[in-house]
């Protein structure tokens, strides 16, 4: 056998995560979002941006935003002594960054108020800051909302921990093309499962269904994103 030591990052968000388990009782709700036009607009896109790319992320991000415009109970933290809701009025937005010390967390402020370009050059420069371990503990903070993305390794679902005190988390896995009953036949869509953990102190299940269900038409028809 061989004992490895935890990483710095390890050490410092494994108590975090622990007491965040503990402290909420976790919901986690799965739901599947047909995102084949949105696939087709980011590759044109992307055919002729010039100095970045768009990411299903950044269209994902954009669209939880708007969700949670719509939706503000999703953008609130509970009180200290657990008898109200903290309605934050702000959209910044925490996306979940693999590197290889451990897993970090930084934040895309105003999210609302940037245009999709804005969004996929923040994120490319705070997921390099990340990687390379040079990230400020600025960047990692004021988040209201989190994103966990495990869509460029693979699975179908999975149930994320929310970072409190925030009270619910988007998990998402890999896109896969489906069959879909479009009312007259089987159409080959691509579809992109959603995992919602939430606190259930705070929010119900309707809400969940409710939060995921806007969150699916946006990124279905993302011309609802300008509106």
């Amino acid at each position: 056998i061989e004992t490895v030591e935890l990483s710095r990052i390890q050490k410092i968000s494994g108590p975090s995560l622990h007491r965040n388990w503990v402290s909420m009782p976790h919901v986690t709700q799965f739901d599947e979002s047909d995102i084949t036009e949105m696939e087709s607009f980011r590759k044109a896109q992307n055919a002729i941006a010039d100095g970045f790319k768009l990411s299903p992320l950044v269209f994902v991000v954009k669209a939880v935003a708007k969700a949670l415009e719509i939706h503000p109970k999703f953008n609130a933290s509970l009180s200290a002594d657990g008898q109200s809701l903290i309605m934050k009025k702000y959209f910044n937005i925490a996306i979940a960054v693999d590197t290889p010390n451990g897993l970090v967390v930084p934040v895309i402020k105003d999210v609302d108020k940037k245009g999709f370009k804005e969004i996929a050059l923040e994120m490319a420069d705070i997921s390099s800051r990340a990687r390379e371990g040079k990230l400020k503990s600025a960047d990692m903070q004021g988040a209201s909302f989190t994103i966990s993305s495990l869509g460029g390794i693979g699975g179908t679902k999975f149930t994320p921990i929310i970072n409190a005190p925030e009270v619910a988390i988007l998990g998402l896995s890999k896109s896969e093309m489906k069959p879909v009953w479009d009312g007259e036949n089987f159409v080959p869509r691509l579809m992109l499962p959603l995992s919602l953990s939430y606190d259930h102190k705070v929010i119900d299940g309707a809400d969940g269904a409710r939060f995921t269900t806007t969150l699916s038409k946006l990124l279905s028809d993302i011309r609802l994103l300008s509106l």
